[in-house]
């Protein structure tokens, strides 16, 4: 089985730490790809679309070597994305779907993102002092302590493949203006959510559960980033569903 992974707004491959590493540890015989949003990691230099659909697109360009069908585990934006790809191909080319503190438009503008981390993140994006942003970027997303050798990662990361300013917005405005179709993609998806998340309301991924009669697990108190704070957990809650 081949997964496709996808990070959130302005985050790419090597923000995903160890857990891909995990991932294929747990499952030995699964393959774990995880892939770029354009504008992001090896394409930061590429422009990103301003919509789901475009960022979509691009993404399916790149994974178009790997056989199919893929699984996809996204986060956040990215679970937009996984989304948007599962309602918009042929039947048979998305096998599962696990979507992380995801959204939607099914959901009001203060779930998608809380009242409180809208300024936050608008002046995270705008600031100049790399290590100082991508340090609070750690601290808004993470509810766990962040060590500060994970923020120099994050630091070395932006330094080598900078996201733009307009890449930035644009994201932003393709996660805001995004709205799912309105047929099931598929008959089961996991959704995992936290609790705890201080920028994605929980009940954005208890409205997909509630439209589409999917499985929902709810973390107690991990933030908004659950692979970096709570990654034993989420692979306890994949191989359950995927062994249901």
């Amino acid at each position: 089985m081949h997964w496709i992974l996808l990070r959130g707004l302005t985050r790419e491959r090597a923000h995903w730490g160890g857990f891909p590493a995990c991932l294929q540890e747990t499952f030995p015989d699964h393959h774990f790809h995880t892939v770029d949003l354009p504008g992001t990691g090896v394409h930061y230099r590429d422009p990103s679309p301003a919509s789901v659909a475009g960022i979509r697109e691009k993404v399916r360009e790149q994974v178009s070597h790997i056989p199919k069908p893929f699984s996809l585990l996204a986060l956040s934006m990215g679970g937009m994305v996984a989304l948007d790809w599962a309602q918009n191909v042929s039947e048979g080319e998305i096998q599962n779907l696990i979507l992380i503190n995801t959204s939607s438009g099914f959901s009001p503008t203060w779930q998608r993102m809380r009242p409180g981390a809208w300024l936050r993140i608008l002046r995270l994006l705008g600031r100049k002092e790399l290590f100082d942003r991508e340090r609070d970027i750690l601290r808004l997303t993470c509810n766990h302590e962040v060590p500060l050798s994970l923020a120099k990662q994050w630091y070395s990361i932006q330094r080598q493949r900078p996201v733009s300013t307009r890449n930035a917005v644009n994201q932003l405005a393709a996660a805001a203006r995004y709205l799912p179709g309105q047929k099931r993609p598929l008959p089961d998806a996991l959704l995992l959510a936290s609790r705890g998340d201080r920028i994605v309301h929980w009940r954005c991924s208890a409205a997909l559960e509630e439209r589409w009669q999917w499985t929902l697990k709810l973390h107690p108190d991990a933030g908004h980033d659950l692979p970096l704070d709570e990654p034993e957990w989420i692979i306890r809650q994949v191989r359950n569903w995927l062994y249901r």
